[in-house]
């Protein structure tokens, strides 16, 4: 049974995951916060269409994605980003939490979604890494993935991941049996989150240095000075 999402579109298991190719270097992932709601919709709303099939179950418009990032819960659910140099958000998961009194309490709902320029990096496996982390720490004791059976990308991790799939014509559940949690686990997301956070305000000092010199390297001109000449022209 499919654990239902608290918004208009499902939290599904979505496609735009990526394989890892030979050793994959760690990667910074950051938890998202209501702040982050807007470059969570420009990440959605730029993948394209088969994308968005694969994520969603269907092809969710623009106004859908709206829907669905604006009913993020992020006091109950966990929301996880990749950010590039410029901060773009380049690659997300949404671990949805179930409410008390559903038919699977102890399961947690894995969605993922990668930017297509930033395929082929292993990004997907790494937030499905992360998920899993993440939700033994809270004490659930597995992780449900609904996915299209035509998700091979998807399908293929989790089964690396020792998941049991059972496919239904077009759809496919799947539920991975989580370990319980120990002070290692712990020690490990404390760790990584702690690093991603110093990542992200790193970037950001980054950009703003870079802003700044940009504007020493190409100073606005004074007013009523023509731009490109100087007062001895």
């Amino acid at each position: 049974m499919t654990l239902e999402s608290k918004t208009s579109v499902p939290t599904g298991s979505g496609a735009a995951v990526v394989e890892r190719t030979g050793t994959t270097p760690w990667v910074p992932i950051r938890s998202l916060k209501p702040p982050h709601r807007d470059r969570i919709l420009i990440h959605l709303t730029a993948l394209p269409e088969r994308d968005r099939y694969l994520r969603f179950g269907y092809t969710a418009g623009d106004e859908q994605i709206g829907r669905y990032v604006q009913g993020l819960n992020f006091d109950r659910d966990e929301v996880f980003g990749v950010f590039n140099r410029r901060l773009d958000l380049i690659a997300m998961a949404h671990l949805a939490f179930p409410d008390a009194g559903t038919p699977h309490p102890k399961a947690a709902e894995f969605g993922v979604s990668v930017s297509t320029q930033a395929r082929g990096r292993g990004y997907g496996a790494c937030l499905f890494g992360h998920a899993m982390l993440h939700a033994r720490n809270r004490g659930f004791d597995s992780l449900f993935i609904h996915a299209l059976s035509e998700n091979r990308v998807m399908l293929r991790i989790v089964r690396q991941a020792g998941a049991i799939v059972d496919r239904a014509g077009s759809e496919t559940d799947a539920y991975l049996k989580l370990p319980h949690d120990t002070l290692a686990s712990r020690l490990e997301q404390w760790i990584g989150d702690g690093a991603a956070e110093i990542d992200y305000r790193l970037k950001q000092q980054a950009r703003v240095v870079s802003g700044e010199l940009d504007m020493v390297a190409d100073p606005k001109p004074e007013i009523g000075q023509t731009p490109g000449r100087t007062a001895q022209d």
